[in-house]
């Protein structure tokens, strides 16, 4: 009896129901036992089932984010509860845990912060959370594909943004090769995400190396308040001039359970596929017209293969026929991605052991020097956690594949080469041209025609019918059996001298750890930590210097932080310092410091000011890169790297004659950082064949770089229901890192000193074309500061209508003359407006939203491309209807709705409009 009787008391149930001052029910709300462990969430109508070992009475917390938490008394077993919470006019009082890794009110953090909670993801107006998060203040997203999209926030990034932290659960989203994220492959579902928050500054203080212009963190649900099974699917259709209209579809499914209070797991799956946003510019990167008609060294941004050029005596410089980027992928996007985790909470206090695996696999378009198709590219994490109240501890790895995925440039060069050799191409082509003008008496541009048709096609006109047949194949037509069967032989084959394939295996193992000493160090809030990292890159010498097996290398950090309140609470300091350790360069110290007063009788008016630092650590590809891209290769600068590079070049005849060089000679990585000329002063002597105007290019050995962050802000709620954020930054940086562009000669030693034998060699085999084109990494001497301020206005306008809208300006500043050769891709419009209108309960159960944004026109500067991308205004809309009895969710929407099609990336396709429907059940 008296052991029945104690398993009675250890399972109180208690039942009850959260809904608002409308009557309407609350999806969501967390319902806790007050001090302990014990928990659940709200259903769909707003239902909830509890049940504890809790000795009665005891009192459970309920709270939603936008509305005001409430504490209910519990007195007597199996009781139901019907709890109503009042509106919280302001969502400055969520609770962020990112911006000083311990809980805090958004109004009373140290920096900037945004936050997306559940309600915010499931009013959303894009197709997914993930694209919503472009509606966020700062925020600036870099479109490659329509499933690929990387954040930029505070300027300098590319859409591989290595300045951007991205954190899912605690571990870090980067590619372990390329170093940035490849935007939600392997992230959070819709239905799993609990919540995201981004912050847009300088945070290595406290998340070390590469936190360094913004840091975002996807939170996912628990399994113990989170339990039962959650369904979506969406249809819908993107529409583009190039691509037309095309279907889009989504599918995702949540299990999570709680076996027992100590037990419980769950699973995730989605399936994700569209068509491609189609990148078709045909604007020319050489001068002269935008077509091979009118320009016979046409090379078309987004048309490959035609960068193969040559000059030719008598002709002129001369480009080969490409490719469209259509005619070398099947332009169709896949995203799969699963996880599985499982949860042990073995005591009766909060510490939980978290097991959990990660896989994402999928094909989309990735822009870095070139335009890579990413087919079948595979991304798998695992963790182990440990963590409680006080503290937490990971250990995780990330390994990828990049299965089939190639090269698009590489693809068209070798596939015209399949074909017909560019030797003999170019010959055919000098031999037409010079012919018809004899012979025909036709014009350049005649003539022009002539030779392309001869060279491609193999066909002449009558008149020079006479010239001997070409052996090599006519050019293969996209969608040609013989186009076909050659690009598949090219994608599949990783030597960048007959393929465009490439390998990577690489990983990353991570560890990290936190203690914070709350219920040690009373007078203060102290914490400490620390984290260590190993990259592995195998790429099997297609990528990087590997050609003998996988190089590695390690990092570590360690950081403190004080946290005191003072002047009867109103007065609160932040102070960290970190050190972090990169195995191949010096150590580095980021300190921050930061002051939050909150004025005002009820402490609403909150002042900030803070100073914090950020580095960021070169990349594995900054260090250890060894890539031909046919033009120009990219050189890493480690300094193993420069002797671990090896080509052969080819000597031209005049060389080999006149110079008196052998028909090869050996280049090494070695020649791009220590014999080399700027790339600016050889186009100078090119034009006047004076020596005087040749600069050797003295470049560094790339170091890491470190940016100074200084920034205030103001929050406050006016009159109960007007929010207001304002906040300021400047930042100065410092050994900027960056790549240029050098030219070293094949032989002879660069300077200055005309008389030297040596140095006169160098002119000779620059007159000849015996020179090659490196790209390396290195840091500029230049001073660079960027600057910027944002003020954000939300308020309910009409019962539950609320408007809110946000304007951000940013500048950076730097002296060209201080570094003629630097590009600094700050790549962020000057001036950002965004507004949104929504009502989630316009009647019972059916809610809207409307987001607007606006950009000014900015330049665009990367390694792929430069131009402007103009100023663009889009506008996205979403209906949703809940259906309880249900437990659904019917939500229709589309973006850039009565836009035209827009453009973020140069060289990117341009983003056209989408319209969808979903159906969400949640249990």
């Amino acid at each position: 009896m008296l052991l029945f009787s104690g398993v009675s008391f250890a399972q109180n149930t208690i039942t009850g129901s959260v809904t608002d001052g409308n009557k309407q029910s609350i999806p969501g709300a967390n319902v806790v036992v007050v001090g302990e462990n014990s928990g659940t969430s709200t259903d769909f109508d707003g239902s909830f089932k509890l049940t504890t070992s809790s000795k009665l009475p005891f009192s459970l917390k309920v709270s939603a984010v936008g509305f005001e938490s409430k504490t209910i008394n519990v007195t007597s077993a199996n009781q139901k509860v019907n709890v109503v919470l009042k509106d919280e006019e302001t969502k400055l009082d969520e609770i962020v845990v990112s911006a000083s890794r311990t809980p805090e009110r958004v109004i009373e953090s140290p920096v900037t912060i945004e936050r997306m909670g559940i309600q915010e993801i499931k009013n959303t107006t894009a197709a997914t959370f993930y694209d919503g998060l472009e509606n966020l203040k700062e925020v600036n997203f870099n479109t490659s594909s329509i499933s690929f999209k990387s954040i930029n926030t505070r300027g300098f990034a590319t859409v591989a943004n290595t300045r951007f932290m991205q954190l899912v659960d605690g571990m870090d989203n980067s590619s372990p090769a390329l170093n940035f994220v490849l935007g939600n492959l392997i992230g959070v579902s819709d239905i799993d995400v609990a919540s995201v928050e981004l912050l847009p500054g300088a945070s290595s203080a406290l998340y070390g190396a590469n936190a360094f212009n913004g840091i975002m963190f996807m939170t996912s649900k628990s399994p113990f308040t989170n339990e039962g099974i959650s369904v979506y699917y969406k249809y819908g259709q993107t529409s583009q001039d190039v691509a037309g209209t095309n279907d889009y579809n989504d599918f995702g499914i949540r299990a999570a359970k709680a076996f027992t209070k100590h037990f419980a797991m769950k699973a995730n799956f989605t399936y994700m596929e569209a068509s491609e946003w189609i990148a078709a510019d045909k604007r020319s990167m050489t001068s002269g017209g935008e077509s091979h008609a009118v320009n016979q060294n046409y090379d078309g941004l987004n048309i490959y293969g035609d960068e193969v050029t040559t000059f030719i005596p008598n002709v002129g410089q001369v480009s080969r026929t490409g490719y469209r980027e259509q005619d070398l992928t099947d332009n169709k996007v896949k995203s799969m991605k699963a996880d599985f985790s499982a949860h042990i909470k073995p005591w009766a206090d909060d510490t939980e052991f978290i097991l959990q695996y990660k896989i994402g696999t999928g094909s989309t378009i990735y822009q870095g020097a070139n335009r890579y198709a990413l087919k079948d590219f595979l991304m798998q994490q695992g963790k182990f956690e440990v963590k409680g109240k006080n503290f937490f501890g990971r250990i995780y790895f990330t390994s990828e594949d990049a299965g089939n995925s190639y090269d698009m440039r590489f693809a068209a060069w070798n596939v015209n080469r399949a074909a017909k050799s560019d030797q003999e191409w170019f010959t055919n082509y000098a031999t037409a041209y010079q012919y018809a003008g004899a012979v025909m008496g036709t014009n350049a541009n005649e003539s022009a025609s002539i030779a392309r048709n001869f060279a491609d096609y193999n066909v002449l006109p009558a008149a020079i019918s006479f010239i001997p047949k070409p052996t090599g194949s006519a050019r293969f037509e996209p969608g040609s059996a013989q186009f076909n069967s050659a690009l598949a032989t090219v994608v599949a084959n990783p030597d960048l001298t007959q393929g465009a394939k490439f390998i990577d295996h690489s990983k990353l193992y991570h560890s990290d750890v936190n203690y914070n000493f709350r219920d040690v160090i009373k007078w203060a809030e102290v914490q400490v930590g620390g984290s260590w990292r190993k990259y592995v890159m195998d790429s099997e010498g297609t990528i990087f210097t590997d050609y003998d097996g996988p190089i590695e290398y390690k990092e570590y950090g360690a950081y403190a932080q004080l946290q005191k309140k003072f002047l009867d609470d109103r007065l609160k300091f932040t102070g960290s310092l970190r050190y972090d350790k990169s195995q191949n360069f010096d150590g580095n110290v980021s300190p921050r410091v930061s002051f939050v007063y909150s004025a005002g009788a009820s402490k609403n008016h909150n002042f900030r000011l803070s100073y914090q630092t950020g580095f960021r650590n070169p990349t594995t590809q900054d260090q250890y890169i060894g890539l031909d891209l046919g033009p120009f290769a990219l050189i890493g600068s480690a300094p193993e790297n420069l002797d671990r590079f090896q080509e052969t070049v080819n000597v031209s005849a005049a060389g080999q004659s006149i110079a008196g060089q052998p028909a090869t000679i050996n280049m090494s990585g070695q020649n791009a950082y220590r014999n080399a000329y700027t790339v600016a002063s050889v186009q100078a002597f090119a034009a006047s064949a004076n020596p005087g105007d040749l600069q050797v290019a003295n470049i560094g050995l790339v170091k890491p770089e470190q940016v100074q962050a200084f920034e205030a802000g103001y929050r406050t709620v006016v009159q109960n229901d007007l929010s207001v954020d304002l906040n300021a930054y400047y930042n100065i940086y410092n050994d900027f890192m960056n790549t240029a562009r050098v030219i070293s000669p094949y032989y002879g030693t660069v300077g200055t000193d005309a008389t030297n034998p040596a140095v006169q060699q160098t002119y000779q085999a620059l007159a000849f074309g015996d020179r090659r084109v490196y790209q390396v990494y290195t840091n500029t001497t230049a001073q660079i500061s960027s600057f910027g301020f944002g003020a954000g206005l939300s308020k309910k306008v009409y019962k539950d209508f609320e408007v809110g809208v946000n304007y951000n300006y940013a500048q950076f500043n730097f002296d060209q003359q201080d570094d003629p050769d630097f590009v600094a891709g700050f790549n962020t419009p000057k001036h950002r407006i965004k507004a949104s209108l929504g009502n989630a309960k316009v009647i019972k159960n059916l809610g809207f939203n409307v987001n607007v944004r606006w950009n000014s026109e900015y330049l665009w500067e990367s390694s792929f491309g430069d131009g402007m991308i103009p100023e663009n205004t889009v506008l996205d809309a979403q209906v949703n209807y809940g259906i309880p009895k249900w437990k659904s969710v019917i939500k229709v929407g589309a973006t850039n709705l009565f836009g035209k099609d827009y453009l973020q990336v140069i060289g990117a396709g341009m983003i056209g409009q989408m319209w969808f429907a979903s159906w969400t059940i949640n249990p």
